[in-house]
């Protein structure tokens, strides 16, 4: 079971439990975040497609730290003008560890688990 999220115009592949490093969220850690911008959501019952966004989904999370990332090294050049200019770029990041996946209230985890025990 996985879901598509959108936060910081960028796009992630997640599942509960994972850990995933975003954009930074204006959030102390250790607080509860709700993302609602779900693109789509996968199950063993089927795949919920959003357009764009799938309706009464909310992926539920809590930010474990914030940091900021790796330094990225900006080098602009034009030929043949001795222009050169080198500058850096650190992104502040949040991570992420998620909690559940929710579809009209209902736990995606907790059907997943029942479904196999009834199976059984």
């Amino acid at each position: 079971m996985f879901a598509v999220i959108e936060t910081g115009g960028k796009q992630y592949k997640v599942s509960p439990g994972q850990v995933v490093e975003v954009e930074k969220f204006d959030l102390p850690p250790e607080s509860e975040v709700d993302i609602d911008r779900v693109l789509l959501v996968s199950t063993d019952s089927g795949v919920l497609v959003g357009q764009p966004f799938v309706q009464n989904a909310v992926v539920k999370a809590s930010i474990e730290s914030q940091f900021r990332g790796p330094k990225i090294i900006v080098f602009k050049y034009k030929s043949k003008k001795r222009y050169r200019r080198t500058t850096g770029h650190r992104q502040n990041l949040t991570k992420l560890v998620i909690q559940d996946v929710l579809v009209n209230g209902v736990s995606q985890k907790s059907e997943d688990s029942a479904e196999s025990v009834e199976k059984e």
